[in-house]
């Protein structure tokens, strides 16, 4: 006998009308959500940036790659990462090399930024199969900037709620992940997983949006589809590296 509950076809459909009412509501919020975002008001970049690609250097400017709009994701791996990136930052990364011909023949260029140096970042990338331009922003003041990084002092003054405590009392899942990537929590933690979009018009970039984690929307695909299984995932707090999985 199954553990969960269950019914008749009749009991089913009924319970799915009902689903499929709050399913619309949020597909409409959604709606919403996507027009506010798109008219939150554009920031000129006004410094100049310099950032290392498996190309040699390039400016922010540059990485449009002759498109109008920059969407990136900025991968958890610093420059004191010693075993390889954030496990759940690289499960996310898997998913994105599919959508790169739809995004670049929307006018869409996407990478994904990191910490770690460019020479880090490129043998990881081969190590993960990716295919997705890879850009480091190390000793470079951007990720400061734009916030996708703390400094040292910001992680270890309480400045950023949460994570000072983190670092002087983690859980355990915060301890293994630690492990994982081969950092102190107090290196490890200064960076931060999430999505920044620029657009570029007569010469001009500008940043138009950003998210970061934990926000809903910093969540690998395959949680979407989890979320839709019969079964709750055993292991939701593990994150493996693809070539990690104990079988």
């Amino acid at each position: 006998m199954a553990e969960h509950k269950t019914g008749t076809r009749e009991e089913w459909e009924a319970a799915r009308a009902e689903l499929a009412k709050l399913e619309a509501e949020q597909a409409e919020r959604n709606n919403e959500i996507k027009e506010k975002r798109r008219e939150l008001p554009w920031v000129p970049v006004e410094k100049e940036y310099e950032l290392d690609t498996e190309d040699g250097k390039k400016t922010l400017a540059e990485l449009f790659d002759g498109r109008s709009q920059l969407l990136a994701y900025n991968i958890m791996y610093g420059p004191d990462y010693t075993k390889g990136a954030c496990p759940g930052c690289t499960m996310l990364g898997d998913e994105f090399s599919g959508s790169l011909v739809h995004l670049n023949h929307r006018d869409v260029t996407f990478l994904c930024f990191s910490r770690a140096p460019i020479d880090k970042l490129a043998a990881y990338k081969k190590r993960m199969g990716w295919e997705f331009p890879y850009v480091s922003t190390y000793d470079s003041d951007f990720p400061f900037d734009m916030g996708l990084a703390m400094t040292e002092e910001q992680a270890l003054s309480g400045e950023i709620p949460g994570v000072k405590e983190m670092i002087d009392d983690p859980p355990e899942f915060l301890q293994e992940w630690s492990e994982q990537v081969g950092a102190e929590l107090k290196d490890g933690l200064r960076e931060g997983p999430g999505y920044i979009a620029f657009a570029r018009e007569n010469g001009t970039v500008y940043l138009t949006y950003q998210v970061m984690a934990p926000d809903p929307f910093v969540a690998p695909f395959h949680s979407f589809l989890l979320a839709r299984t019969p079964k709750e995932p055993s292991d939701e707090m593990r994150a493996w590296r693809k070539d990690e999985y104990p079988d």
